[in-house]
């Protein structure tokens, strides 16, 4: 139950990040904006590390596949695109498509086995579950 509560709060904090983010781009333009965000984002890391705990940053060093060390170069395209497509689409729309894609890719990182993921077999439930938000997505579009 703690990870269903936490992922909620993950996607709000996403859609109101998203919002905000749009916000200081229309003033500052977009490569300060997303800067910023990331700038402000390894502060807060900073400050939670002396705090709460002390992991070893020599760790870093350690992680195989070393490509796995692109999350933050990923996290600054999430910022970009995240900014464009509420800036576009608006929130609601912005936010509904990326929760899709996020379901698509994740299921076929599953599927796949991807990126040290276990595999997993094809659920038709799954896939009717992806087809319903696609339908989801096309009726949220409708005029």
């Amino acid at each position: 139950m703690t990870g269903f509560i936490i992922a909620l709060i993950s996607g709000a904090l996403m859609s109101v990040q998203g919002v905000f983010n749009t916000q200081v781009t229309k003033t500052t333009g977009m490569w300060v904006s997303n800067m910023w965000v990331q700038f402000s984002a390894f502060i807060v890391c900073l400050v939670v590390w002396f705090v709460a705990g002390r992991d070893s940053i020599g760790g870093i060093l350690e992680v195989q596949p070393r490509y796995m060390l692109l999350g933050g170069a990923i996290g600054a395209g999430i910022t970009w695109t995240v900014i464009k497509s509420m800036n576009q689409l608006g929130p609601a729309k912005a936010a509904l498509l990326i929760v899709i894609a996020q379901l698509i890719v994740a299921y076929v990182i599953e599927l796949l086995g991807l990126f040290g993921v276990d595999k997993t077999p094809f659920d038709w439930k799954r896939a009717g579950g992806l087809l319903i938000a696609l339908i989801g997505i096309a009726i949220f579009q409708w005029k």
